[in-house]
């Protein structure tokens, strides 16, 4: 079956129930603007406006239809690069060039803005009324840890599978061969699933891990590590992990996947830890984003979109995080 026909019978991201939910687009650090993103296949542009607020609305100029992303900011306001039609604070249309002075905006020159929020780090935006808030991560307002924040990609696969990745422990000792993954621990224990707090759910396991390549990661000098780990999900598409070390050491991993469409996803992680800095934040991200690309070169080797029925394809014990995530998603897009 061709690529474009699985997209097809499958689509998933023009689901309307998607648009009811926060999702991070863009690094908040440095965002000026314009900036293209596209979101469940539509396109927005983000600027912030001359009070510092991050701005989202569709990425076209309502009197020709010209991208405005093409354009520039000045003063907090969005210039179209067409005829320089210019918004400003909340989408408002504040200046049309080739009206004489006096002469009143057109009502429909404004902008339909959509609800943004900074949250993490990280630009989230919701193209509808939001039915569930941002996720909680209470160590970001914990002084004891660090927040670190990673750039923003793109990967050239299906957002569904990246979740089901990231739930999923039993690919550790074949696609993480050059990190953390040992050849020999290929059995996963039974997986109790349960809520991990108000936000996520999930389940609680343990696991060695080589420390060869993150031992600076980790503070620790032996070979192998044992970890405590926790993995959960928060619908639609966040997955948060957590690791705790016998030193006390505590990493967060915040796993934010985006669909750009069916087939393109955007993908970012949110590190906290409670470590005494001594290791640079450039060290700590280098190692989970190491882990992060032998996901990315195994995912984009996948084609199409994952199925979400029961008997889409086949599922095993170490399974049941992503067979649980793949029933309640299925459930909102129904």
């Amino acid at each position: 079956m061709a690529r474009t026909d699985v997209t097809r019978l499958d689509a998933f991201a023009g689901n309307r129930a998607l648009r009811s939910y926060w999702h991070p687009v863009a690094a908040a650090a440095g965002l000026a603007g314009p900036l293209a993103v596209t979101l469940l296949g539509q396109p927005l542009v983000l600027w912030r406006d001359d009070t510092g607020a991050v701005v989202a609305a569709p990425d076209r100029c309502p009197h020709r239809e010209a991208p405005l992303s093409a354009g520039h900011v000045d003063d907090g306001c969005l210039v179209c690069p067409y005829h320089g039609w210019t918004f400003g604070a909340g989408g408002t249309c504040v200046d049309v060039p080739s009206s004489a002075a006096g002469v009143p905006v057109p009502p429909m020159a404004h902008l339909s803005t959509v609800h943004v929020q900074e949250r993490y780090g990280l630009v989230w935006v919701a193209l509808d009324d939001p039915v569930a808030a941002i996720p909680t991560i209470p160590q970001d307002d914990d002084p004891a840890f660090r927040r670190i924040n990673n750039p923003v990609e793109v990967w050239r696969t299906c957002g569904l599978r990246m979740v089901d990745n990231f739930l999923d422990i039993s690919h550790f000792p074949y696609v993480h061969t050059g990190t953390f993954g040992i050849e020999q621990e290929t059995t996963v224990p039974r997986i109790e699933l349960g809520d991990l707090d108000s936000d996520f759910f999930g389940y609680a396991y343990e696991v060695d891990a080589r420390n060869d390549v993150g031992a600076a990661t980790t503070g620790i000098d032996d070979a192998v590590v044992h970890r405590k780990m926790s993995t959960g999900f928060s619908l639609p598409f966040t997955v948060r992990s957590t690791i705790w070390y016998e030193t006390g050491l505590e990493h967060i991993l915040l796993l934010c996947t985006t669909p750009v469409d069916d087939l393109t996803s955007l993908f970012t992680f949110v590190v906290w830890r409670n470590d005494d800095f001594s290791v640079s934040a450039e060290e700590v991200i280098a190692f989970d984003r190491a882990i992060g690309a032998e996901d990315r070169a195994m995912l984009e080797r996948v084609p199409g979109v994952l199925p979400l029925s029961s008997t889409g394809v086949v599922s095993v014990q170490s399974d049941k995080p992503s067979v649980e995530w793949r029933r309640r998603i299925a459930a909102k897009l129904a």
